[in-house]
């Protein structure tokens, strides 16, 4: 009997041993490339570290972000560049996936089709729009004049250029929310819809008082997971406009990256690294507090 429950102990013990080494290498890369690069970086943000030395300067670093404009208009612009990005992406994905969720023929080839430009290289994507975008021989302006109009001065105006890039962001990203979206909408019970149509609602009376509230969990997510690659916004902006015209487009990254890579004042440069990660902290927490959702509180 005692032999019996040593073994069972054993053969437990060895489970629990195989267990943990299957997850040590995701614990080791989270460890040496995750936790140590913050824990490092956030100790430089008290330090006047510039790749040779490094003095400890307390948080003058944070009390420079606060009067540093530059900086100031790179959180502004992150912020309208959210505006700009956020919503018309998800509405767009929302609707393909309510397009693609239908008995159609060929949906399968569709539904990759408008997902491959989330695949695609952020910088091959980039210089594409890029020349989409040339004032004088951009495809996008050619196409205006031949229809009569002026051409639109995409990237070389401070008033445009901000929303070119939001436009070239938003077909990025529209396929990978319309994938997500589509495995919320089938994730919901057709009795739901059948019990709406016995009590004779139309169409819109089941997107509203069905979907809409099914959709919730989903839409939190979505719209978390763009908060948090919209404020983390860089290729685009760095290969497109390099944060001009007259600082226009300039976003937190790409400040972080000028002041670390080109200036190499990586304490400040970790600075606004900190700043930025709390935001994004902060976007996780709301997640976690209301992005559950109630599936069953149907409107």
């Amino acid at each position: 009997m005692i032999m019996k429950r040593i073994g069972k102990k054993r053969g437990k013990l060895e489970q629990q041993n195989a267990a943990y080494l299957l997850i040590a290498p995701s614990y080791l890369i989270y460890l040496f490339f995750v936790l140590i690069p913050v824990i490092w970086t956030i100790a430089m943000s008290f330090t006047d570290y510039n790749l040779s030395k490094a003095h400890f300067v307390g948080i003058s670093n944070y009390i420079q972000l606060t009067k540093d404009p530059i900086f100031i208009k790179s959180v502004g612009n992150t912020l309208f560049y959210c505006l700009l990005a956020i919503v018309p992406a998800m509405l767009l994905g929302l609707a393909l996936a309510m397009f693609l969720n239908q008995k159609l023929k060929g949906k399968g080839f569709l539904r990759t089709l408008f997902y491959l430009p989330n695949i695609f290289s952020m910088v091959a994507v980039s210089m594409a729009w890029l020349y989409l975008y040339d004032t004088t021989s951009g495809i996008l302006n050619k196409v205006l004049k031949d229809l009569g109009m002026q051409a639109v001065p995409w990237i070389s105006s401070a008033s445009m250029a901000m929303i070119s890039i939001a436009i070239m962001s938003i077909w990025s990203t529209t396929g990978y929310n319309m994938i997500l979206f589509l495995s919320g909408l089938q994730g919901i019970p057709d009795y739901l819809y059948e019990a709406a149509s016995i009590d004779g609602a139309t169409a819109w009376e089941k997107f509203i008082h069905v979907t809409i509230p099914m959709l919730k969990p989903t839409t939190f997510f979505v719209f978390v997971m763009a908060c948090i690659n919209s404020f983390q916004v860089f290729g685009q902006v760095l290969i497109v406009t390099n944060g001009g015209p007259m600082n226009s487009t300039t976003t937190i990254a790409h400040q972080i990256y000028r002041n670390g890579f080109e200036y190499y004042k990586m304490g400040y440069a970790s600075a606004q690294a900190v700043v930025l990660m709390v935001i994004i902290f902060a976007i996780t927490l709301i997640n976690m507090r209301f992005g559950g959702g109630d599936e069953n509180d149907l409107g």
